[in-house]
């Protein structure tokens, strides 16, 4: 089975698919990481399979892997989605699981949402530690702006996510998962061609093992489940009204 996507640069395959004559495609390997309540696993569901549910459960820290074609070379891409980030006392309250995701991760998505100033406070210090985790490692990080929707509510302005991220070095996007799936696929798919383009510089010295284990199989069976719970809400919610 092949999905091609609507950009005509990035296709989404099923293992066993129609592929370039690859015997191991090279692994790139993304975290998305942010406050809570940003929208991190919408925007993970999003990339993955272009649909958007509003409700999901509380993030447990799931790793989903997909088979895809990038510019012509089919990669295995492996995206780690993450708990919410707070700050405590000044300072990032971050586990050794986070940490763990960090260190394993060849490039970095960091969200906030534009409805929630807290998580716009978050970034310049979760860019920061991303770098004390990475030293002497330019990891490519993209900064996302999501629910570009609810201008209604906003808490922070365009200009300021994109001012700091000019600041930070890093790529700006601004998006609504919920309405337009053409950013969040441009982030992903600007991450993965960095990514790529490393790979093929670097040394196989240089390149970093996984601290994170790979999974047996595409871990698309969670997101299908995840499908089905809020499908059947919503119908539950239909038939009691």
């Amino acid at each position: 089975m092949r999905l091609t996507q609507s950009m005509c640069t990035i296709a989404e395959c099923a293992p066993g698919g129609d592929s370039p004559a690859t015997a191991r495609p090279r692994l790139v390997k993304i975290a998305v990481v942010g406050g809570s309540g940003v929208g991190k696993t919408a925007l993970v569901v999003r990339f993955l399979t272009r649909r958007f549910i509003g409700d999901y459960e509380r993030n447990a820290g799931n790793l989903y892997s997909r088979h895809i074609q990038v510019d012509g070379e089919m990669l295995a891409i492996q995206v780690q989605d993450t708990p919410g980030v707070q700050i405590h006392e000044h300072s990032l309250d971050c586990n050794e699981q986070l940490n763990r995701c960090i260190r394993w991760a060849d490039a970095l998505v960091i969200v906030f949402s534009i409805t929630d100033y807290k998580s716009f406070e978050l970034l310049s210090h979760l860019y920061h530690h991303v770098r004390q985790l990475h030293p002497g490692n330019m990891i490519p990080v993209v900064i996302v702006a999501n629910k570009a929707d609810l201008l209604h509510i906003k808490e922070v302005e365009p200009q300021q996510g994109l001012q700091l991220a000019n600041m930070l070095g890093c790529t700006f996007y601004e998006v609504s998962v919920s309405e337009n799936y053409n950013n969040v696929f441009n982030a992903f798919h600007l991450l993965c061609k960095e990514v790529n383009k490393q790979q093929i510089t670097s040394t196989p010295e240089r390149r970093r093992t996984s601290l994170i284990p790979r999974p047996k199989s595409p871990n698309m069976q969670d997101l299908k489940r995840r499908f089905k719970q809020a499908l059947s809400a919503k119908v539950r919610t239909v038939t009691s009204v």
